[in-house]
């Protein structure tokens, strides 16, 4: 079983970035899936789940109605879109797996990606 994140890179701020994590080794529709993330010196904070049946949630203020996450199960992948991003969203972004959204303890987790906003 494992998830991988992509898509980070180093962006101005109001631009965006999709993130992806992929799952193998896994039929994702069984999982829901969160996205996490960690700055540095800062603690990890959730971000956002998803239900196998497609019910989300958002946990940070700071990121509604400019994070959208979603995901599809044929491609076994679930995405956060990250609009009008802030150089307060710079942080490693990581993706966990469970079966609830939120899970008090997320099984599976992916190695992360680096989302850097800056200008």
């Amino acid at each position: 079983v494992q998830f991988v994140e992509s898509g980070g890179g180093l962006v101005q701020p109001g631009s965006s970035l999709r993130l992806s994590c992929e799952a193998s080794g896994v039929r994702l529709d069984y999982y829901a899936i969160g996205w996490f993330r960690q700055a540095p010196g800062k603690e990890r904070e959730a971000v956002s789940c998803i239900t196998s049946g497609h019910n989300s949630a958002y946990f940070l203020d700071s990121v509604k109605g400019r994070f959208t996450i979603s995901r599809d199960n044929a491609k076994k992948t679930v995405y956060l879109q990250m609009n009008s991003l802030k150089p307060e969203d710079t942080a490693v972004y990581y993706c966990a797996a469970d079966f609830s959204c939120p899970a008090p303890d997320y099984n599976y987790w992916g190695q992360g990606t680096q989302v850097t906003v800056s200008s």
